[in-house]
């Protein structure tokens, strides 16, 4: 029933976009494509067991996209009537005439859109009660604020939201598709005084059926902080350093930076001369997957009406892709890798979807075992990172290795290196879980620059 439910509601949304897209064109527009996204979210937050929100919120934008010639203009509106609607396609078709030119903007080919798609189950048909949600929250800091050693909370949230798109064009393109999101966080504070430590742990999934146990998540975020207290700072050397999973998925947001298009076409990446070159070891392999099921970024199609698919970024260490919509990839005289992403306001461009590392062979332990002196890393902080270089300098906090096990705490340490380094000596432990929809288990990497008293 929920499918024929969102079936019937995608078909209405697309109707109106039709209409709107007609408007466009009888006014004066060459070709126009158009966005509309239905939101709804409920979220609950409290801490030391008192309420401090419980809200519900729905909203919903159109967004407008014409094209007169190689001129473009968008405009989003969240007000549907028809007065509105009316002057929505007015004023974009004005801007677009306004605007210079653009030689590489423009709706997909008709041969080029996706006929057919997959349905991901990205819906859970059942919306929480708020109850469930203030349950969800009390359970996560109650047991967190249990853990012997924790005195205080920063607090515990629990969310809910649910989405639907439609996406039409005067090329042809109509499709939609939903999705429903529900999560779980709690982070709390141990020790007294100056020697105070926090730490935090959360839970995302599609369904609720799948989502992590929130007295689990509890305890987990006070056990990290506990670990946290009596942190020492280390001296400056050179260690093998080991990122723990959830840190060391921000390598994954480093790749997709220097394997984006328009950085690419403007010849700002560290990547920029990679394409086809074995960049990480021959064991490492990156997969992006746009359908998987129950996949917390899935989409059945790209936001320009192309089709997606499962590939790997990084085969066997290969830099394989660059990430494309149609714009990027007209500026780098290349076919759209289906990667487009867009808001109501905003022109497509490329994102990635599901992505992850493939796990290797060894235990976190085993990864460890032969780590005479390193560190272990569970926290970074700071932007150091620089997209055109690729040099890499971020503040970090974690665990000293001694003798191939965690020995104490360590804190106010910096690791740094270059990006194109450490994708060169990059090994990965066989612990990967799918979290985020950015995902990479431990890592470990040789001979990195550490930086502390």
């Amino acid at each position: 029933m929920a499918d024929q439910k969102l079936t019937q509601e995608t078909a209405n949304d697309i109707d109106l976009l039709h209409d709107v897209i007609g408007r466009a064109l009888r006014a004066g527009a060459d070709a126009a494509d158009a966005i509309l996204v239905e939101g709804i979210s409920l979220s609950h937050a409290r801490r030391l067991g008192k309420v401090e929100k419980l809200e519900r919120s729905e909203g919903q934008d159109l967004g407008l996209r014409v094209l007169v010639g190689k001129q473009q203009a968008m405009v989003s509106t969240s007000d549907r009537s028809p007065k509105m609607l009316a002057e929505l396609v007015e004023r974009t078709v004005a801007m677009a005439k306004a605007v210079p030119e653009d030689p590489f903007c423009g709706l997909a080919d008709p041969g080029q859109l996706a006929q057919d798609w997959p349905m991901l189950d990205m819906l859970d048909p059942e919306e929480p009660a708020a109850e469930t949600l203030i349950e969800r929250a009390r359970a996560a800091e109650e047991t967190a604020m249990a853990v012997k050693g924790v005195t205080n909370s920063e607090g515990a949230e629990a969310g809910w939201g649910r989405s639907r798109v439609a996406l039409a064009a005067s090329n042809g393109f109509a499709g939609g598709y939903g999705g429903s999101h529900h999560g779980v966080s709690a982070s709390v504070i141990a020790g007294t005084g100056n020697g105070m430590e926090r730490d935090y742990d959360f839970g995302n999934a599609v369904y609720a059926a799948d989502l992590r146990d929130p007295a689990e998540i509890g305890r987990s975020a006070g056990e990290r902080a506990v670990l946290r207290l009596n942190a020492r700072k280390m001296p400056t050397g050179k260690v093998t350093v080991v990122f723990d999973p959830r840190v060391s998925r921000s390598f994954l947001s480093h790749l997709l930076g220097g394997i984006s298009g328009p950085s690419i076409a403007r010849g700002t990446s560290f990547l920029k001369d990679k394409l086809n070159q074995r960049i990480f070891p021959e064991a490492i392999t990156i997969v992006e997957d746009p359908h998987r099921q129950r996949g917390q970024r899935s989409k059945p199609f790209d936001a320009e009406g192309l089709p997606n698919h499962r590939r790997a970024l990084i085969d066997k260490g290969v830099l394989t892709t660059w990430l494309l919509d149609l714009r990027s990839a007209r500026q780098l005289g290349l076919q759209s890798t289906g990667h487009a992403a867009r808001g109501t306001g905003s022109p497509p461009g490329p994102s990635a979807t599901n992505i992850w590392l493939e796990p290797g062979s060894m235990t976190p332990a085993e990864l460890m075992a032969d780590i005479k002196s390193g560190f272990y890393v569970t926290e970074l902080m700071g932007m150091g990172v620089n997209g055109i270089t690729g040099d890499y300098s971020r503040g970090a906090a974690g665990f000293w290795i001694e003798d191939g096990a965690i020995a104490f705490p360590v804190s106010e340490m910096t690791v740094a290196s270059n990006l194109n380094d450490m994708f060169a000596r990059m090994v990965a432990a066989n612990d990967l879980e799918f979290r985020v929809g950015a995902d990479a288990p431990t890592i470990r990497i040789d001979d990195l620059t550490v930086a502390g008293s």
